[in-house]
């Protein structure tokens, strides 16, 4: 069966998300792609080839084509997208035909990166590409009234980058946007492990330790967790734990880039709008915003409500797609 439908794509550092309005979040993978560096030729897109991350022969690599929510690497990306395609059609069952793309991009983009991203998904099969700022998803997808004249404040804390904007009748009013992510916080902690315990972990492990026992900057009842890695001093395998109050630490100091984000943000806010903000506060959206304790330190640092959107890993990809009704407002707002 044929069919030209209407999707709505995330396409994030970490992972992608693909939304239709009919059947809601159809796709959620990686973006990692694994390539064989001598025949150039994509062997697995997603789950499969995230899998492989660290665990293949050196002719096989798996890479991550997006870097700070753009494209680092072109032709992997439009692969990637080819692969997603794919995917796409096998679980809604229908083969898409050209279909009218939605894609998410960074507020802090170039208009050469926006022009990277609309190629990218054209040439992986789109017929129609339309571009909104990744703020004014997430909170179209967290069922802020975007299109209304009050303010409403997002952060969307994504794998490469964090991004925090009001928005007001359809536009972006204020933004700052930080490469600090869930990558960083990752690497933060396998810095912090090798430097304290002379012990290699990997970025899966990483991501683990900060889901388990990673914590914001908050009192909490210590939590521990035993890992494994590779001694640095004899090379053999070695088990060690670690503490929620080590972690929290670690992350300490990135967390403190995204409270100044905000801050930063709000101090750019038109006088009219903040009364709004005291009142309706402020939404988090993304993976990172699922950091143990989050919620509660902002609050208690900007004084106003902090919520967390409904789905907030997903609220961009709904917003993607829920943003199609909204596209003749936001590119009247945006005029």
């Amino acid at each position: 069966m044929l069919a030209t439908t209407e999707i709505g794509i995330d396409l994030g550092t970490a992972n992608i998300l693909v939304y239709s309005k009919n059947k809601g979040i159809i796709l959620d993978e990686p973006s990692v792609v694994a390539i064989d560096t001598e025949s150039k030729k994509v062997l697995a897109v997603g789950h499969e080839a995230k899998m492989m991350i660290g665990k293949t022969p050196g002719r096989i690599v798996a890479i991550r084509p997006l870097k700070d929510g753009v494209i680092a690497d072109y032709e992997v990306t439009t692969e990637m997208l080819k692969a997603i395609m794919k995917k796409v059609s096998k679980n809604i069952g229908m083969t898409l035909r050209k279909p009218n793309v939605v894609v998410c991009t960074p507020s802090g983009s170039t208009s050469v990166d926006r022009r990277a991203i609309q190629d990218a998904v054209r040439n992986a099969g789109a017929k129609k590409v339309i571009l909104i700022e990744e703020p004014v998803a997430a909170a179209i997808g967290a069922g802020l009234p975007v299109d209304e004249p009050v303010a409403n404040v997002v952060v969307d804390i994504g794998g490469g980058s964090t991004e925090v904007a009001i928005i007001s009748f359809g536009g972006v009013v204020a933004c700052h946007s930080i490469k600090v992510g869930g990558d960083r916080l990752d690497d933060d902690i396998i810095q912090f492990v090798r430097k304290e315990y002379n012990v290699l972990i990997g970025e899966r492990t990483a991501e683990e330790i900060k889901k388990e026992i990673g914590y914001a900057p908050i009192d909490h009842e210590v939590l521990t967790m035993e890992i494994r890695g590779r001694d640095l001093v004899t090379g053999l395998p070695k088990t060690i734990t670690l503490t929620s109050v080590e972690i929290r630490d670690t992350l300490k100091e990135s967390m403190l880039h995204i409270l100044e984000a905000l801050r930063a943000t709000l101090e750019d806010s038109p006088a009219e709008l903040s009364g709004d903000i005291v009142d309706r506060g402020v939404i988090l959206s993304g993976g990172g915003s699922l950091l143990n304790g989050l919620r509660e330190w902002i609050s208690e640092e900007i004084f106003v409500p902090v919520e967390l959107a409904p789905s907030p890993l997903e609220s961009v990809a709904i917003g993607t797609g829920k943003a199609l009704k909204f596209i003749d407002k936001l590119q009247h707002a945006a005029k």
